[in-house]
């Protein structure tokens, strides 16, 4: 017995939109899960306020600046403002998760999580999906 080969011929497009490679079926639908860049639809103020968070809190905790006060006199903004955007790295780990992913709970917005909020994650998690 012989070994036989059969090919088989997919009439598909390929076709760069917004920077990513898609495939487009005969029918003209976009194949799913064939896109090389996936496309998130995260809030940019929140991601971007988070960011600054993050890297606020990492230049308390190596000491280039003793405080908060300190800090905000630095980087030229209100003391008040900083201190609510260093609240966001209190933020449970599945709820920054789901913002950067663009999953935030609905009603989830930079003016909702600059106002005070639980430190409890459970209570976050339930706070926030509520809003």
């Amino acid at each position: 017995m012989s070994a036989t080969s059969i090919t088989v011929r997919v009439p598909l497009t390929i076709r760069r939109r917004g920077g990513r490679t898609i495939v487009i079926a005969p029918d003209g639908s976009v194949v799913p899960g064939t896109s090389r860049q996936a496309a998130t639809h995260s809030d940019p103020a929140l991601v971007k306020a988070l960011a600054r968070a993050f890297r606020y809190q990492r230049m308390l905790d190596a000491g280039k600046y003793k405080s908060i006060g300190e800090m905000a006199v630095a980087e030229k903004l209100d003391r008040g403002y900083l201190g609510r955007l260093l609240q966001l790295t209190l933020l449970a780990p599945d709820l920054i998760q789901a913002i950067m992913d663009g999953r935030e709970p609905a009603g989830v917005t930079l003016t909702v999580l600059m106002d005070t909020f639980p430190v409890e994650w459970w209570e976050q998690r339930a706070a926030l999906t509520c809003a």
